[in-house]
C-alpha cells in the first residue's frame, strides 16, 4: 500500500476477488482469515458491499459474489470488442469468413464481436449477441479445451456442422488475459476448414490478447 491509495477499497476488492475464485462461498472467519484482517473489519466489508448489491449472503451466512456485478461487467463487453474489432477485421478479410471474439457467459458461449468478410460473395451470417452451449461449436470447444492445456499451449479446434449444417468453425482461445475467458474464430461455408486457418485463428487471438493487456 502506497499514501495515494486506499486500504479500505483495496481490502475489498480482496474480497470480491476471493468469492469470485469459489463456487460456493465463504464465511466471515474464512476471509478474515484470508485477508489477515479481524472478523469486525469483514463484517464491515461485506454489509458495504451488500449495500450495493455486490455481495450476497445466504441463508447459512456464505458470502457469495452478487447480481451487482453484472451491471459492470455489461460494461466490459464494448471495450473488448473495441480492441478486439482490427484483429477481427484482417483475420475475415485475410480468410474470407465470418470472424468473432466469443467469451464465456455462465455455461455458454456468448459471441461480443462479429466482423464480416467484404469480397465474398456469401458467407456465414453470425450476430454479436448469439450464445450456444460452451460443448457445442468451436468457439466454446477451443474454451474448454484451454482448461486442458498448459497455459503456454493454445492450440485450435475444428468443428463441423455443429451450431449449423453446412457451416466449418475454427477457434483458439485467449490466453493471458487477467479475467476474461474466451476464444477468437471464423465460421464458413465449407465441409472442412482449409489447412492454414487454424495458425492463423491462434494468430489472430494473440492479437486480440495482446490489445486487451
Amino acid at each position: 500500500m502506497t499514501a495515494e491509495t486506499s486500504q479500505t477499497l483495496d481490502r475489498g476488492l480482496k474480497v470480491l476477488k476471493l468469492l469470485a475464485d469459489t463456487d460456493h462461498g465463504l464465511t466471515v472467519t474464512e476471509l478474515s482469515n484470508k485477508l489477515g484482517v479481524n472478523r469486525t473489519v469483514v463484517y464491515r466489508l461485506l454489509a458495504t458491499l451488500e449495500q450495493h448489491a455486490l455481495v450476497r449472503r445466504d441463508l447459512g451466512g456464505r458470502a457469495r459474489v452478487g447480481l451487482g456485478v453484472l451491471r459492470l461487467g455489461r460494461q466490459v463487453h464494448p471495450l473488448v470488442r473495441e480492441a478486439a474489432l482490427p484483429a477481427l477485421r484482417s483475420l475475415a478479410e485475410d480468410i474470407g469468413a465470418t470472424a468473432h471474439l466469443t467469451l464465456v457467459d455462465g455455461a455458454d458461449a456468448l459471441a461480443v464481436a462479429v466482423v464480416e468478410p467484404t469480397w465474398t460473395d456469401y458467407h456465414v451470417a453470425y450476430r454479436a449477441g448469439f450464445r450456444h452451449p460452451l460443448d457445442r461449436g468451436a468457439a466454446g470447444k477451443a474454451i474448454l479445451a484451454a482448461r486442458q492445456r498448459p497455459a503456454d499451449d493454445p492450440g485450435y479446434t475444428l468443428t463441423h456442422g455443429e451450431l449449423e449444417a453446412g457451416a466449418s468453425g475454427a477457434a483458439a482461445p485467449l490466453l493471458g488475459v487477467t479475467g476474461v475467458e474466451g476464444s477468437v474464430g471464423v465460421v464458413m461455408l465449407a465441409d472442412a476448414v482449409p489447412e492454414r486457418v487454424g495458425q492463423r485463428v491462434v494468430d489472430a487471438a494473440r492479437e486480440v490478447a495482446e490489445a486487451l493487456r
